[in-house]
């Protein structure tokens, strides 16, 4: 459903502030996967996802989602393939607009807009029975602004949104890191639910290492721009946060900097 190949980025070159935030990247996921990212910071984690979601151009290599070429289209194209949810709750979603409104807008991505009426009453129940999935009380507020949700209902929203039309591939930018504990687990939970309902193939960064053990089927870590660990199958469901560590000192020959990440 996704194949990386070869996909490099440098950004500042020839500067004092060049970096090389990608090299020779090759990743390639099933239909169906469920992917979790770990890495410290600057490994290249979310140069990766911007690179694939096409939020800036890489140097060199290819990236095919469901086997067509999309290395050269715009952000804007590759939305008909990907959904996405970033790390800040505000980002997703259009604040000054109702959460019947909002969702309305990401049924009709990808179609041509015209002068119908709006949201007709049998979509409205559709998108109720959806919001009651959550268990947050959404489904009695379709009329409330967007803006005036928790981070957390937002964060679920903007889940729910980019799942709507069950994209090829779906985006998960460190989606619970503005939340707190409670909230981040309950979204997490979400996550699971809709992903393993829908068999959609994810790609999730997240800077915790007990979460990237826990969900999906597959666990990469990146280190200063390549995927130095790629453990799946049984080694992954009997993995710890121990045996993550001592992989990553084996690999890279240093210790994990992050205390975030192993405590979270």
């Amino acid at each position: 459903m996704l194949e990386i190949k070869n996909i490099s980025k440098t950004f500042n070159p020839g500067t004092v502030n060049e970096k090389r935030a990608l090299k020779n990247v090759n990743l390639t996921l099933e239909d169906g996967d469920f992917v979790t990212v770990i890495g410290g910071n600057g490994a290249g984690k979310s140069t990766m996802l911007n690179a694939i979601a096409g939020v800036w151009p890489v140097d060199q290599g290819q990236i095919l989602i469901d086997g067509q070429d999309v290395t050269k289209l715009p952000e804007y194209r590759r939305a008909a393939f990907l959904g996405r949810v970033f790390q800040d709750p505000m980002n997703g979603t259009a604040a000054t607009m109702g959460i019947e409104e909002n969702l309305a807008l990401a049924l009709r991505r990808g179609q041509s807009r015209t002068l119908r009426a709006g949201i007709k009453n049998n979509e409205r129940e559709a998108y109720r029975r959806l919001l009651a999935t959550l268990g947050l009380g959404l489904e009695d507020r379709l009329t409330s602004k967007v803006g005036l949700l928790s981070g957390g209902q937002r964060q679920a929203l903007t889940l729910l949104m980019a799942t709507l039309k069950k994209p090829k591939l779906l985006l998960l930018d460190e989606h619970t890191a503005a939340l707190d504990p409670k909230t981040a687990a309950k979204v997490l939970e979400t996550t699971d639910r809709i992903v393993n309902r829908d068999r959609l193939t994810t790609l999730m960064i997240t800077h915790n290492m007990k979460d990237a053990i826990v969900h999906g089927n597959r666990l990469i870590m990146m280190m200063d721009g390549n995927i130095i660990l790629d453990i799946r199958g049984e080694e992954k469901k009997s993995l710890t946060v121990e045996d993550l560590l001592h992989k990553f000192e084996e690999v890279s020959g240093e210790e994990f900097a992050s205390d975030k990440a192993i405590l979270g």
